[in-house]
């Protein structure tokens, strides 16, 4: 048979059985109540609608067809929502039915076969290793014990702002950023940075972006069933490329660990490798962590917290550039609780309740991940809509932030709306209040909260107590940064922050 005979053969039977499963599908439909929704295209579903800008895109369905609106990726259904009232149905009047996320060929990829944290479905693996974050891995202690470390990457970041100021060079600010806060989860995780000239430091750092853009890159395959087996644009294989790179480094480094445990070495702190094969060593642990869940759990906090911490910093600062009222009262306010003589610290932050209130309403204005995305587990009915199980959910946290039912004049940069009639902050950021829901909420909700609060609060006072930043590299006043978002699932800038750092005092002499 000729081959144009097999392509016509071929194409005719996908097309009987996409008949075939709208058919049946309808069949099932008819008996449910789904969410209103645009109508779909044969196979790609709504596919077609997404822009550049998910979160912007589901916003605009949502202004038309209401808070809780039915899409369909390939043959995925999914979920929108992009209400309080409604966010707060799914992250927590049913939040068992939403506990899970979807698994992508990419995260099943670098995840290490499913033994990652960050996206394990919902079960006994992700209740033990969310356990173990709250009470060893990322506790109020391990942090604790980590406070020299984020002292000195942040200082030693202040320190390169310093020099450029007394060299008149402007700065990548964002770029510095994102270096200091992977150092500073490197140094936690292994005990080395991921930039300077450590061994292998630049690698590391170029496979942490790697994995970062490689989990947020589309798939065509994850949504449509014939196309799996195609390797759309070589992304199979450059997940293959990676993960091989990524695990030849990491296995290095956890022999590195179990060699200086062997030589009984206790001179330092431990890093989270360090309590990590412990835990793996325990026989009365609830399970029992393997090499992969080890390095794959290293891997999620590298990628889940590298990125996003640092462009939390990187947008409050656009922000404060273009808000010199808010930045005057912010200065005022560390000057009168730090004073001159010595430079910031952690422990300050407590009693810097308005820096607090910049720092949550930038995370409204720009949540560094603007869309949470579950998966439901089991058939619920919501509002009336019934949700079928093994539906993706998308829920709209850019949205729901400058919902104007819950937020006067939304679009606004204004921290004074996190402050009560008192002078205390209000309106926790850790999910309790669903018209703010920067890390999530709930069980899902991110366990590295308290460290990326830690690093952006207390790096953002020390950058208002010690530097002015002037736009455009060249000192100009009252110039006015790009607040443009680039395209993409996570809230990069569209235009880097490039500043010229001015000194207010040198943050040197200040360090006690």
């Amino acid at each position: 048979m000729a081959p144009l005979s097999y392509a016509i053969l071929f194409l005719i039977s996908l097309i009987f059985i996409y008949l075939a499963r709208i058919f049946f599908s309808k069949s099932r439909a008819q008996n449910r109540h789904l969410p209103p929704g645009p109508l779909a295209l044969p196979i790609i579903g709504h596919m077609h609608i997404f822009g550049s800008s998910p979160h912007h895109t589901l916003y605009n369905l949502a202004r038309r067809y209401g808070p809780i609106i039915s899409l369909r990726l390939g043959s995925v259904p999914h979920i929108v929502v992009s209400s309080p009232e409604a966010a707060r149905e799914f992250l927590r009047t049913h939040e068992l039915a939403f506990a899970s996320r979807p698994q992508s060929i990419a995260i099943r990829y670098l995840g290490y076969g499913g033994h990652g944290f960050a996206f394990a479905p919902y079960g006994p693996y992700w209740k033990f290793m969310r356990k173990l974050c709250m009470s060893a891995v990322l506790s109020g202690r391990s942090l604790g014990n980590f406070l020299p470390i984020k002292q000195e990457e942040i200082q030693g970041f202040l320190q390169l702002l310093s020099r450029a100021s007394a060299k008149g060079k402007a700065v990548n600010v964002g770029e510095e950023l994102k270096l200091m806060v992977g150092d500073v989860i490197s140094r936690m995780s292994m005990r080395r940075r991921c930039s300077g000239t450590e061994s292998k430091a630049d690698e590391i750092r170029t496979l942490v972006d790697d994995v970062s853009k490689l989990l947020m890159e589309f798939n065509v395959a994850d949504y449509i069933g014939f196309c799996r087996n195609m390797d759309f644009l070589g992304l199979g294989t450059r997940l293959k490329v990676t993960h091989q790179r990524f695990d030849e480094i990491m296995e290095e480094i956890v022999r590195e660990h179990e060699e200086k445990k062997e030589k009984g070495r206790d001179d330092y702190v431990k890093d989270l490798m360090d309590i990590l094969l412990e835990i793996s060593e325990d026989e009365g642990a609830d399970m029992k962590l393997t090499r992969e869940h080890i390095k794959a759990f290293i891997r999620d906090i590298f990628t889940a917290g590298t990125a996003t911490t640092a462009l939390g910093m990187e947008w409050t600062l656009a922000e404060l550039i273009n808000n010199p009222r808010v930045l005057k009262k912010a200065r005022e306010e560390i000057d009168s609780v730090v004073g001159k003589h010595r430079l910031v610290q952690e422990s300050d932050i407590l009693n810097l309740p308005y820096m607090q209130a910049i720092v949550k309403e930038t995370l409204r204005l720009h949540p560094t991940d603007p869309i949470i995305i579950r998966e439901s587990i089991q058939d619920c009915k919501i509002n009336g809509y019934d949700i079928p199980a093994k539906s993706g959910v998308f829920i709209n946290i850019w949205a729901v932030g400058r919902d104007p039912n819950h937020w006067e004049n939304p679009l606004e940069f204004h921290p004074e709306r996190f402050i009560d009639e008192n002078g205390r902050t209000q309106i926790d950021l850790r999910g309790q209040h669903y018209h703010f829901l920067p890390f999530g909420s709930g069980r899902r909700g991110c366990p590295g909260t308290t460290l990326a609060l830690q690093l952006i609060e207390t790096t953002i006072a020390a950058m208002v107590q010690c530097f002015d930043l002037k736009i455009d590299g060249n000192g100009k006043e009252g110039g006015v940064v790009d607040m443009t978002e680039a395209p993409g699932l996570t809230l990069y800038r569209a235009q880097p922050l490039i500043s010229l750092p001015v000194a207010r005092l040198d943050p040197l002499p200040l360090v006690e």
